[in-house]
């Protein structure tokens, strides 16, 4: 079981990535570019907000705080959030508008990757849950810009200014 455990936690995020890398190749060109400049405008807000987040809020990682075997070797640090399930939570988030079912098959990804860190003891419940808000606020804050962005270049291809 425990083998399960760091596998899910190490390596699952990947699947992720090659799923929202096939719908990208699979989607139409308007798709591909407002998912594009999602996922890059996003990323950058989603990584902003976990290093600010790092920097307001320490939560010392269950393997250090209970004197715990981690199921995998970590540094001692700081233990929020989750980057495995931050970047798994921001792409599930980031496809959701795109298709629900896959949104959500990504999301579920994300929830065994966050349950999968609890349990080698490398992250504490409350790491994962702020994992998922930075990568819902980082989507939100993406779709607001990028849509506000193409809006503005679409109106300046016509003439149109506002």
């Amino acid at each position: 079981m425990s083998s399960l455990v760091v596998f899910v936690a190490k390596y699952f995020f990947a699947i992720s990535v090659v799923v929202v890398a096939l719908y990208w190749l699979k989607a139409s060109r308007p798709v591909k570019f407002d998912l594009a400049w999602q996922l890059i405008v996003g990323g950058f807000v989603a990584v902003l907000l976990a290093v600010i987040g790092g920097h307001l809020f320490y939560d010392t990682r269950p393997f250090v705080s209970h004197h715990l075997k981690p199921l995998i070797a970590h540094a001692p640090d700081n233990g929020f959030p989750s980057d495995h399930t931050l970047l798994t939570a921001f792409l599930g988030f980031s496809i959701l508008r795109y298709s629900r079912r896959v949104g959500l098959i990504l999301l579920a990804i994300a929830v065994m990757v966050g349950a999968a860190r609890v349990a080698a003891h490398i992250h504490s419940p409350i790491d994962i849950i702020g994992s998922f808000v930075i990568g819902a606020i980082a989507v939100f804050v993406a779709q607001v810009v990028v849509a506000k962005g193409l809006k503005s270049w679409m109106a300046s291809r016509r003439g149109i200014r506002d």
